[in-house]
């Protein structure tokens, strides 16, 4: 991946958007502990895209942006119990999901291109 792309702008802006929900669910809905779990996956996806971006080897690419991946999905889940309990509105929610549902697609497809082209 080459500097400025779509995947490590669209990952940092999620990390940020994540940091901000979480000291907000911590401060002002004294939530701490799913929260931080959010935390931990959702600035996970863009560490490790770094990461890879830093790679080695195109496995190990590979490899950091598949943790990417999960990382996304893990966030997807946290944000939907987050909702689920009514500690964020549907509108954060949704427009949270939105975010890990696009990094979703974006970092799957790279992951799909990749084993394509080493099959």
């Amino acid at each position: 991946m080459k500097e400025g792309n779509v995947v490590r702008e669209k990952s940092y802006a999620f990390a940020v958007r994540v940091v901000n929900v979480c000291r907000h669910l911590s401060e002002k809905k004294q939530e701490y502990v799913l929260s931080k779990q959010l935390l931990r996956s959702g600035t996970s996806i863009g560490a490790n895209v770094e990461e890879a971006m830093g790679g080695q080897s195109e496995k190990d690419f590979f490899a950091k942006l598949s943790i990417s991946y999960k990382e996304a999905r893990e966030s997807h889940y946290w944000i939907r119990l987050l909702a689920d309990t009514d500690y964020l509105t549907e509108k954060q929610a949704h427009s949270l999901l939105q975010d890990t549902e696009e990094l979703q697609k974006i970092i799957g497809s790279i992951l799909k291109t990749l084993r394509a082209k080493n099959s």
